[in-house]
């Protein structure tokens, strides 16, 4: 089937089963330009045009209609009305011979525990899907407990985003023990589950995991209501690691005795080069731990958000000092915070001089009846280190790195693994 036919696919598929043609796709898969490889986006948050949210008859139809087509190799259907039936069609796609399918985007749909279940067991015999992203979707500790098993059998997927899905301690802590003998994962999201614990057990269990995972890129573990006492645990583990580039602990509750730990790990580690402290509470003496790191003789940090975190002049000051003293640190995120006028000139002298690019920063200065005030930009950290397009390339942008640890197979091994979800054989 040519591919500049697929729309006519489609519709003979909806006529077939008596499925009202949704004019959204039909325009997709005219538009859709003939490449060897291509991502089918058929976002329902489109806010350029009105777009009709696909239900799940629509996704039984574009299944068909993609069915032994060797072209589409990306499917993004975020902020869509699909459920657990429609991932049932879904699967389709996964399990057939010669899938051409590399990256699956259902975040915020109305997913939950079944249609997770089936996409776990799809996963135990697909060796071509590379991105999984879930987040937004309810599918609970239940559904999160089957990803994880399929985890143990499954040696192709490197990406998995989990996010506000209301995962509980026991899925949580599942993720961390599978990831202790899973050599594919490069980037891993599981912001924002349920925990009602203060012991921070989640802590305790990633810790233990960085120390034998030699193959994560990137860890998201924001709104885990992590305190320093986690954050002590955490960097104990990131002591020995030596493959983690993007440390994402935003709104978390950590603050200048657990960033102190952080930054001593700065000084050391050679691989850490993004974190995200974003709406945290580490005011001025966090801020001054951070600076002597960022100034330390080799810190290899390049992005930094220190942004809502109650850091005053003197937190602010010592970051801006601390930046014409690094030399690879080159996007910083601080604006919620107290911006008194002597950080507004210090930013403004940063940007002016071109040691902060306007564009990785997420402030502008301005003048006003001969005072410097700073403006909100609306930049922020990059959401994702690792990310692949429609053919599983590697789209991260961090551009001036020699070597490429997502492809490097020469991996130590690791510890031995520890059954989650028993799983039946292909």
């Amino acid at each position: 089937m040519a591919r500049q036919n697929m729309f006519e696919f489609y519709a003979a598929v909806c006529r077939e089963h008596e499925i009202q043609i949704n004019p959204y796709i039909i325009q997709v898969l005219k538009d859709t330009t003939e490449t060897e490889s291509v991502t089918l986006k058929l976002t329902g948050n489109n806010r350029l045009t009105n777009v009709q949210r696909l239900s799940d008859d629509d996704v039984r139809a574009l299944s068909e209609c993609l069915r032994n087509n060797h072209s589409v190799s990306g499917l993004d259907v975020r902020y869509n009305n699909i459920t657990d039936e429609g991932v049932g069609h879904l699967v389709g796609l996964l399990q057939e011979d010669g899938s051409a399918l590399r990256s699956l985007d259902l975040m915020f749909n109305n997913i939950q525990r079944d249609g997770a279940e089936v996409l776990a067991k799809s996963l135990q015999c697909n060796s071509t899907l590379l991105s999984l992203r879930l987040s937004g979707n309810k599918i609970g500790n239940r559904g999160a407990m089957h990803l994880a098993g399929v985890l143990q059998v499954n040696s192709t997927l490197k990406e998995l985003q989990l996010a506000d899905c209301d995962l509980d301690t026991q899925s949580v802590i599942a993720f961390a023990i599978v990831l202790k003998s899973n050599r594919a994962l490069v980037s891993v999201d599981i912001s924002r589950p349920l925990l009602f614990s203060h012991q921070e057990e989640c802590a305790v269990h990633f810790s233990e995991m960085l120390v034998v995972n030699s193959s994560l890129v990137e860890l998201h573990l924001g709104k885990m209501g992590m305190t320093n006492t986690g954050m002590e645990r955490l960097t104990e583990g990131l002591r020995l690691n030596h493959s983690l580039r993007y440390l994402d602990l935003r709104c978390n509750r950590v603050t200048r005795d657990g960033v102190r730990l952080l930054a001593e790990l700065l000084k050391q580690n050679q691989t850490l080069e993004i974190v995200d402290l974003s709406s945290n509470r580490i005011e001025d003496e966090g801020a001054g731990y951070l600076s002597e790191a960022i100034a330390w003789p080799g810190c290899a940090l390049r992005e930094l958000s220190v942004s809502s975190n109650n850091i005053r002049s003197e937190g602010l000051l010592s970051l801006a000092r601390a930046l014409t003293v690094n030399t690879t640190l080159n996007h910083l995120y601080i604006w919620g915070n107290h911006l008194e006028e002597s950080v507004c000139q210090a930013f403004r002298e940063l940007i002016a001089s071109g040691r902060l690019p306007p564009e990785q920063t997420d402030v502008s200065a301005y003048e006003v009846d001969g005072r410097v005030f700073l403006a909100e930009l609306f930049h922020s950290l990059r959401r994702n280190y690792y990310s692949t397009n429609g053919s599983g390339t590697n789209t991260s942008f961090t551009s001036d790195t020699s070597t490429d640890p997502l492809t490097d197979s020469t991996l130590p091994p690791h510890g031995e693994s520890q059954q989650i979800v028993p799983l039946q054989s292909c």
